[in-house]
């Protein structure tokens, strides 16, 4: 069988593009913003707090959950979501690095 194009790239490259691709809808960025307000909640509670519909959250906390941004810890008939800190560490080192390498470079292009 033949390789996928993303063989063709480093572990780390095909880790920021699973995480930029979770990140790339606002619903999930609103997700995160009121996780960030609350630290933890049940799914019902996003659903109260955003304009979608129950399936349309549960379907964007399954894209941040399988990126690993969040993590669920069932209680009782519910889910308890809060976010993943090791996760968004590497995020934000892959981040800070780029701004380094540009500051070191002093790049001055357009």
């Amino acid at each position: 069988m033949g390789a996928t194009k993303t063989d063709h790239f480093t572990e780390q490259q095909n880790a920021m593009a699973t995480l930029a691709k979770a990140l790339g809808h606002p619903a999930r960025i609103a997700i995160i913003d009121y996780l960030l307000k609350v630290n933890a909640c049940i799914c019902g509670d996003i659903v109260n707090e955003l304009p979608l519909a129950q399936p349309t959250v549960s379907q964007h906390l399954k894209e941040l959950k399988n990126a690993g941004i969040i993590k669920g810890e069932i209680e009782g008939n519910s889910i308890c979501y809060c976010l993943n800190m090791d996760t968004l560490q590497k995020l934000a080192h892959y981040c800070q690095s780029i701004i380094s390498t540009q500051q070191t470079q002093n790049n001055s292009c357009c």
